[in-house]
């Protein structure tokens, strides 16, 4: 029996190790054909064996993002079961790759959120690429570390913390921008908190307008298309802001009723959110006076899990769009320093550097990706349709509130912040029913004796005349009252203990948290590291 066990263990470890080489086979054949387009491309430019490497550490960083971020974006719908892991994988490929290449930004700002000064190169164009090359590796090692651990982290501050350290080995400690980089501190907490609470309170008001009801279908005809409604709102205005920013100006020049700006103002965005939202609305209204609702649980998930499987789509869309450029953001100011032969803090992005980091997210998430999907969809805390949907939902939400205060937000931070918070409404909901169910009942009877006892004190010690046996039996109350008084506190702290199942892991968020914590720190420590290494082999 034992000989056919470690058979079967070794037949499994065979054949992931096979998957392995695979994989691992697929994602160098990807950077073997960028390097050979690239070299092709720029032959004839001096320094362009600069370029070349600068692109495969590019598509190794793309390839990284792709196997960790997208997982905040499809994790949901695949923990729910709205969408297969494969569904997940196709359906964020096709719209993250979408996002990169029609919204991505044809010009960014190539040293990431402004964090060190240009200025501080004095220049040094080669000192500026090796930076640039550091900051690039820093991040992909570090997003490969974590993905490896299923540590779900954000890839913007990963390559915050690659400049700012590849910046401060090149010109000391003066180049950064500390009062930036106290912002991007900052989002650590903003980011899960804001998440939580968000999706905490939408789940909550779905469970008491809904879930909590006796008659759960004209509680769904009422309130489902409301919400439905809401998240279409959210994610249409989340979509005109990040989505279309970059596009902006085109799409005013075509549609001229539209105000010249150049990028969409929130008050626009909410206007086009709104008139989605309220033909949204009105369409499942109508949906469903016509279908047959199930009294329960599982037949009101139904109808949040399309709304879901849309979110995940349009998540990856933006995501593709905004995010890509942490990527092709250090390429592209590599690629402009190597044509031009200067430093610019902004530069075009050639649709070949775009298409690089569009088609790396891709193959990073069809090859990777599914290890922290599972982690953020399955592993965190269960979740159904209708906790996907209020993280989804306070995805959107919270970008839209955060990007009119002014704070900087982590779009991990947000989705597992999110993850967290219904996990934990869970456990207090969880505890609050089993107080009114178990320990009222439980020290029902402590408190009925102890009622009684108080009102024969009380008589008690009305008695203007009272006897020798008064006083001790009024003694006796008062040291029995005050031992029953103990016996329901101890009682019910007892009962708490036992009742308060976690629904959260808390051993995962420790390690999610403290890998979020170290980010900056750790992708700085290894870009400076290996901006010493270059410079020493190039000096």
């Amino acid at each position: 029996m034992e000989f056919q066990t470690i058979s079967k263990l070794e037949k499994k470890a065979r054949k992931s190790a096979g998957i392995d080489l695979m994989r691992l086979g697929i994602a160098l054949l990807f950077i073997a054909v960028v390097v050979i387009y690239t070299y092709a491309k720029t032959g004839n430019v001096p320094n362009n064996l600069f370029l070349v490497i600068a692109t495969v550490f590019g598509a190794y960083m793309a390839m990284n993002i792709g196997a960790n971020d997208v997982a905040n974006n499809v994790g949901p719908a695949v923990g729910s079961r709205a969408l297969s892991l494969t569904g997940a994988i196709i359906i964020a490929a096709i719209f993250e790759a979408a996002g990169a290449l029609i919204a991505g930004a044809d010009v960014t700002n190539t040293i990431r959120k402004g964090i060190i000064d240009i200025g501080a190169f004095n220049g040094d164009v080669n000192l500026f690429i090796w930076a640039m090359m550091s900051a690039l590796l820093a991040a992909a090692l570090w997003l490969n570390f974590a993905t490896a651990f299923k540590a779900p982290v954000s890839t913007t501050h990963s390559i915050v913390g690659g400049v700012m350290g590849a910046g401060i080995a090149a010109a000391g400690f003066s180049i950064v921008n500390w009062a930036t980089m106290g912002k991007i501190a900052a989002s650590w907490v903003i980011s899960p908190v804001l998440g939580g609470i968000i999706a905490a309170a939408f789940l909550y008001a779905i469970k008491k307008t809904i879930v909590f009801k006796e008659d759960k279908v004209s509680a769904s005809r009422k309130w489902v298309p409301v919400y439905v409604g809401i998240m279409t709102w959210a994610f249409v205005t989340y979509l005109t802001m990040k989505g279309l920013k970059h596009v902006w100006v085109n799409i005013t020049e075509f549609l001229s009723f539209l105000p010249h700006t150049k990028k969409p103002t929130i008050g626009v965005a909410a206007v086009f959110g709104f008139i989605f939202g309220v033909a949204v609305y009105f369409y499942m209204v109508m949906k469903l006076k016509k279908e047959d609702i199930q009294n329960s649980r599982e037949g009101i998930n139904r109808y949040f899990t399309v709304p879901l499987i849309f979110a995940a789509a349009l998540l990856s869309f933006a995501h593709g769009a905004n995010d890509v450029a942490n990527a092709v953001g250090p390429l592209a100011a590599i690629s402009d320093a190597v044509f031009s032969g200067g430093i610019s803090s902004k530069s075009a992005i050639p649709f070949w550097v775009m298409a690089i980091g569009a088609l790396g997210i891709s193959v990073g998430l069809a090859l990777y990706g599914p290890r922290l999907i599972k982690t953020v969809g399955d592993e965190i805390t269960k979740i159904d349709p209708i906790r996907g949907f209020c993280v989804a939902l306070a995805a959107a939400i919270t970008v839209i509130v955060a990007s009119q205060l002014g704070l900087p937000v982590s779009s991990t931070h947000i989705a597992v912040g999110a993850i967290f918070g219904v996990g934990l409404l869970r456990e207090w909901l969880h505890l609050v029913e089993s107080r009114e169910n178990d320990i009222e009942k439980e020290i029902g009877e402590f408190e009925k004796k102890l009622k009684a006892y108080e009102l024969e004190l009380e008589d008690l010690q009305k008695k203007t005349s009272k006897t020798k046996e008064d006083y001790k039996r009024i003694v006796e109350l008062i040291e029995t009252i005050e031992e029953i008084e103990k016996s329901i506190k101890r009682f019910k702290k007892i009962l708490k203990k036992e009742v308060k199942v976690k629904y959260v892991k808390r051993d995962l968020a420790k390690k999610i948290i403290a890998a979020w914590l170290i980010t900056v720190p750790v992708a700085a420590l290894i870009a400076a590291m290996i901006f010493f290494m270059i410079k020493g082999m190039m000096v």
